[in-house]
């Protein structure tokens, strides 16, 4: 028995029936990334010896013993140094002084928390590499990016570090490093997952918490721990009848998808995805109708209004603006353009520049548009794109050179282009692992629901990955 093969769900198994106790999880999982990080770059901030003291003591929750990774951006770990991509923070070794209530779920629910998994520099770019950290590399091919910002969780979660991770999306964060490493990741929907107790939302709601995951039970089984509200939340997703879990088991009836290939290019008009990546739709869209579904090409016209990418632009460069005077606060100094990358002061340099009508214009926008968008699935249960629009890429592929500091954000714009929608309708999303090209690189698909219909997207991800 190989436990780096195993997900969540079957390391729990092992210490529920007595065949491994939760100390030997850890105790693996800790020899595994000693032998394998120092290649992959995927963990930051080990946490071997709590990990152990704390897996003496285990709790008896559903994944007793089973370790996890805590990606070091987002939520926080009470007194463990948290950097968020950022060389000052960690130079400082700023520490958060309590757990946030995800943390705090996953610590009940029985997972031995073993350390802290890398990320881009406030999550800004689809890769893994900061300043602060060397960069983490695919574990399929080192010389390629994990995707990002979650690519140290996906990367671990891909290589067998761990059986699965914590991972956030503000534009495709776990859906992007999903597919690059041929994971199961799922973007639930906004207000599903409380930020509590130090946030309300991050980015007005673009940013969602959840996992990466080997399979989609585990992902399931997890949305059932995480979900729901917490005091003080400003709002809350549509609660669910019954598990997330029970889902995977449900009959399943006939469903309705559409698909679509293209995506609007930054310099105008549509551009079809890379081959492989239209190859790895339609091998779902075939499988999909083999299992009863009715398949379709359907375009959602509205993503193809150019006012997209300036709108979301706008919200997302305010947020940066926003972290990077947070990131003052904390050090107890101003954070000057040599302290970040250029990319991250330019783009706090615009979001300085956007005055709070235009931002609140484009938020109303925005949500002027999700109604619109909103219609689709009047007539489509899912919508079915690529995840990203090539295999994985190149490192330092998305790294702006200081004198075109906004060159990777465009760049990040052409391979990611059907993920932040759903960031910004609040809409839930997954990529699901179901093809590799030529060259062994996972491409995974992208499969998006109605708001509040996670239930859907388990059903089908659990069908097509059976």
């Amino acid at each position: 028995m190989n436990l780096a093969d195993l997900d969540a769900t079957a390391q729990a198994e092992l210490v529920r029936t007595g065949v491994a106790t939760p100390r030997e999880l850890v105790e693996a999982a800790i020899k595994r990334i000693e032998a394998k990080n120092a290649a992959l770059g995927a963990v930051v901030t080990p946490m071997f010896d709590s990990a152990l003291a704390e897996a003496d003591r285990a709790p008896y929750g559903p994944f007793r013993g089973v370790p996890i990774l805590i990606k070091d951006l987002g939520a926080e770990v009470a007194g463990v140094p948290q950097a968020s991509g950022l060389r000052p923070l960690k130079a400082a070794k700023w520490t958060p002084k309590e757990d946030s209530e995800l943390v705090r779920r996953l610590r009940r629910a029985g997972f031995i928390i073993v350390g802290k998994s890398n990320a881009s520099e406030l999550g800004i770019v689809p890769a893994s590499e900061c300043d602060a950290f060397p960069p983490t590399r695919n574990p399929y091919d080192l010389s390629r990016s994990p995707g990002g910002s979650s690519g140290g969780s996906a990367c671990a979660v891909a290589a067998g570090l761990v059986p699965i991770a914590h991972a956030n999306d503000g534009g495709g964060s776990i859906r992007i490093p999903a597919s690059c490493c041929g994971l199961f990741g799922l973007k639930p929907s906004r207000g599903r997952v409380s930020f509590s107790p130090s946030l309300g939302d991050i980015n007005g709601g673009l940013v969602n918490e959840h996992v990466v995951a080997r399979s989609v039970r585990d992902s399931a089984a997890v949305l059932d721990l995480l979900a729901g509200p917490m005091p003080g939340d400003p709002y809350t997703a549509p609660a669910q009848l019954g598990s997330y879990t029970a889902e995977l088991s449900v009959p399943r009836k006939p469903l309705r998808v559409g698909f679509a290939t293209r995506f609007p290019h930054v310099d105008g008009g549509l551009v079809e995805s890379h081959p492989d990546c239209l190859a790895a739709v339609q091998h779902a869209a075939k499988l999909l109708a083999s299992h009863g579904h009715v398949v379709e090409p359907a375009e959602i016209t509205e993503l193809h209004d150019p006012d997209w990418i300036p709108r979301f632009l706008s919200l997302w460069v305010v947020g940066v603006a926003m972290e990077i005077d947070e990131t003052s606060h904390k050090l107890g100094r101003p954070v000057v353009a040599d302290d970040v990358e250029p990319l991250t002061w330019a783009l706090a340099e615009l979001g300085r520049l956007i005055s709070g009508p235009v931002y609140a214009e484009a938020w109303r926008w925005t949500h002027r548009t999700t109604r619109r968008i909103a219609k689709f699935w009047e007539r489509y249960d899912l919508w079915l794109t690529p995840t990203v629009t090539e295999p994985p890429v190149p490192l330092h592929t998305f790294r702006s050179p200081p004198d075109d500091p906004l060159a990777g954000i465009f760049r990040a714009a052409t391979f990611a282009p059907f993920t932040a929608v759903f960031n910004a309708t609040g809409q839930p999303a997954c990529s699901v692992p179901l093809y590799k090209n030529a060259a062994g690189l996972p491409i995974g698909i992208q499969l998006a629901a109605a708001y509040g219909r996670e239930d859907l997207l388990f059903r089908v991800a659990a069908q097509l990955m059976s």
